[in-house]
This record gives C-alpha cells, structure tokens and sequence, in this order.
C-alpha cells in the first residue's frame, strides 16, 4: 500500500506540470491562430490552397469554456470520420486548452479502459496533448489564421466580418 502511494507522488508533480504548461501553450496557439472564443457555434473551415483544409466545428460556447472539434477534410478509410480529428476544451477563464480526445466517439474509457492506473491517464493525456501542441504549430506555420477562416457557406474571410456578439449562457 505504501508502495502505491509513494510512487504516483515521486512521478506526477513534474509531468502534472507539463501537462498544465501544454493546456497554457494549446490555449495561446488555437486563441492566436482561430480565437474560436471570439466565434458562434457552427462549422468553420480554413483553406491554405494546400489540399489539407481545416474544418472547425464550434460545438458549444459558454461563460468560460468552448468546446470545439478540429480535423482536416479528408476521410480516414478505416473508420469513415475525417481524421485527424481533435475534440478540445478551452477555459477561458484559466486560459488553458485541452484535447479531450482524439479519435471519433473515442472517450479515455473507450482507449484506457474503465478503470486506469492515474500514471496510464495522464500519460495517454500528455500524447493527446503533445500532439495538439505540435498540430496547432504546423497548423500556423502553414499559414492558418482568422484571415483564412470562413463559416460554412460563406466565402468572406471571418477576420473581415464585423464582430460577433456572443451572448455566454
């Protein structure tokens, strides 16, 4: 019993930290690349003329989290859902972002199991999150911004239209 105790303590302080500066660092890139907290619920896609466009699907907004969905717009053969798909939190408040899975229908109980060790969570969420960090890099590096972003059916750039007022519940 002591053994179970002692362990976690000597191993998660340093990555717990790791993994709130990578909640910190998804939050300012997808704030600085999309502002999804600045957007109303819909589907957002953002093309680069690369053949990799992005769709962002702003699922929920309240008073200090966003809930959001981010894939590219191709079609994973094996599954049928456009892959690679993130779902993500924000909280505004704490200004911290959170990939909370990322596979389609695929919760931590689906990959981990119904009962995980804390180290295997936190492990599985240090890569879910580490992947998020180096995504939204790439993603901005190629030239995604709100410059490229456009709602569904539109084709005036979200960065052009005037600002939306979003009532928080």
């Amino acid at each position: 019993m002591t053994y179970v105790a002692e362990r976690p303590l000597k191993l998660l302080p340093g990555r717990f930290a790791y993994l709130m500066g990578l909640y910190a660092e998804n939050y300012q890139r997808l704030a600085r690349i999309f502002s999804p907290q600045r957007l109303s619920p819909g589907t957002y896609f953002s093309s680069i003329e690369d053949g990799l466009d992005i769709r962002l699907d702003l699922i929920e907004q309240h008073r200090y989290t966003v809930e959001l969905r981010l894939n590219y717009c191709f079609i994973d053969s094996a599954t049928g859902e456009l892959s690679p798909s993130a779902w993500l939190r924000m909280y505004q408040d704490a200004h911290l972002a959170e990939a909370t899975h990322c596979h389609p229908g695929r919760h931590l109980i689906d990959v981990l199991g119904p009962y995980p060790a804390a180290h295997t969570v936190l492990q599985h969420r240090l890569r879910m999150n580490a992947f998020l960090t180096r995504w939204l890099e790439y993603l901005a590096e190629q030239g995604h911004s709100m410059a490229t972003l456009r709602r569904a059916g539109s084709d005036t750039p979200i960065a052009l239209l005037p600002p939306i007022d979003v009532t928080v519940r």
